[in-house]
């Protein structure tokens, strides 16, 4: 990797990965704003910001910005998340300046249309109702909210309907204002790019942003806890959980490999034993999730209803004998899922650049793909051991969407077997 890094004079950081090879470059914004920062009555304020950055500045209609991007043949998009929001596009090397200048516009001159904002409303209570609607992807939401409960970081990322309803024009443009400061900003490149020219094309581009103090937000706490919803379908959903690790925690990469040998693959423990063997489900994976001060390791798993009752008292059992032994050819074979990953992922402009985004906003530096090789490589079985025995002692977390007479076990059970 060629990675170059300089701040601005306002504060705006801006890092660049130059991929000689290819004809593309990926560029974006990533603001560390998220779910975490809203106030209760301001859930979901992050992501309706996040759609309405699209649809109109003092310089661009929301048509006039999408067909300039696709008038060159790029793309342009965006996301929210629990601690940060990102605003991307990809185009070809010629029309990075051009790039640089809609994102540019869109987190400085939004007019925030209240015509507009009324379209938007709708379209993300749709948004809330579809998700509503896909147990699969609901029962993270309620996984998340169970395991910190009464804390931003347990609300969903959409909000509620009712709340979004009534997210006023002044409130969203006053929320832009006090939390996407230039220090808490990441411009981020890479591809065919020149990286003093793209410098120079930020600072006469970004001269708007606020300059606002960064307010640290809620500390994290994991407490644990259950979500059950009873819904007609044909299907049993569910996420069994536990505190996980920071981002920077020394065992990071530890938990990283028994996710992936316990339950991250085909090979993986749970796949092997709870389909290929026993066929009590069709999907069936372990995560790791980390945050800036803490993380959630879980396992989801969709299921009968008959085989529901079953499924559980396995996935204890396979988890308690995952925390007492692993075989050194299991956690080779789980290093070299991880290796592959990473290094696949530099073939990728858009992957390699919001690598050096988050890195840099996580960890203040970019992390040489050499390090993190070397660090998956130090992980041996003891490791993987410790890191998996510090997750299972903490209180689990369970949810769980599905039909009646499932007769899945109760908190208290789940968490007798585990002690």
């Amino acid at each position: 990797m060629s990675i170059r890094i300089t701040t601005l004079g306002n504060g705006l950081r801006v890092v660049t990965d130059e991929m000689a090879a290819v004809e593309t470059v990926s560029v974006g914004v990533w603001v560390a704003v998220g779910t975490r920062h809203e106030a209760k009555e301001q859930n979901g304020i992050s992501h309706l910001l996040e759609h309405m950055a699209f649809k109109g500045t003092e310089r661009r209609s929301a048509q006039a910005i999408v067909e300039e991007i696709e008038d060159v043949g790029g793309h342009l998009n965006a996301y929210t998340g629990r601690e940060n929001t990102a605003y991307f596009a990809k185009v070809l090397a010629d029309d990075l300046p051009l790039a640089v200048d809609i994102i540019a516009d869109i987190l400085q001159n939004s007019t925030f249309d209240e015509q507009e904002l009324k379209r938007e409303r709708a379209v993300i209570i749709q948004e809330i109702h579809q998700a509503q609607d896909t147990p699969d992807d609901i029962i993270f939401d309620h996984f998340q909210e169970a395991a910190f409960p009464d804390q931003p970081m347990g609300r969903p990322v959409l909000g509620s309907a009712e709340l979004v309803e009534g997210m006023e024009r002044q409130t969203i443009m006053d929320y832009m204002r006090g939390e996407y400061s230039a220090e808490r900003i990441v411009l981020a490149a890479a591809g065919k790019l020149d990286h003093d020219a793209f410098v120079a094309a930020a600072e006469a581009a970004f001269t708007g942003l606020a300059q606002n103090p960064e307010a640290a937000p809620e500390p994290l706490l994991y407490q644990g806890g259950e979500y059950r919803e009873s819904r007609d379908l044909e299907q049993v959903h569910l996420v069994l959980g536990f505190a996980g690790l920071s981002h920077d925690d020394p065992d990071h990469y530890a938990l990283a490999v028994f996710s992936t040998l316990f339950g991250g693959g085909m090979s993986s423990r749970l796949f092997q034993e709870a389909r290929e063997k026993r066929g009590l489900v069709y999907n069936i994976y372990s995560f790791s999730t980390s945050y800036d001060d803490g993380g959630l390791f879980g396992i989801y798993a969709g299921t009968g209803r008959t085989e529901a009752a079953e499924l559980m008292p396995l996935i204890s059992e396979q988890l308690l004998r995952g925390c007492e032994a692993v075989s050194d050819s299991e956690v080779a074979r789980a290093r070299a899922q991880l290796k592959a990953n990473t290094l696949m992922g530099l073939e990728s402009t858009s992957a390699r650049c919001e690598q050096a985004a988050r890195q840099l906003q996580v960890f203040g530096r970019v992390i040489p793909t050499d390090e993190i090789i070397a660090k998956i490589d130090a992980v041996g079985s003891q490791d993987v051991l410790r890191a998996a025995g510090r997750v299972a002692a903490s209180k689990p977390t369970f949810a769980t969407i599905g039909p009646d007479g499932s007769n899945i076990e109760t908190l208290a059970q789940i968490a007798a077997r585990l002690s």
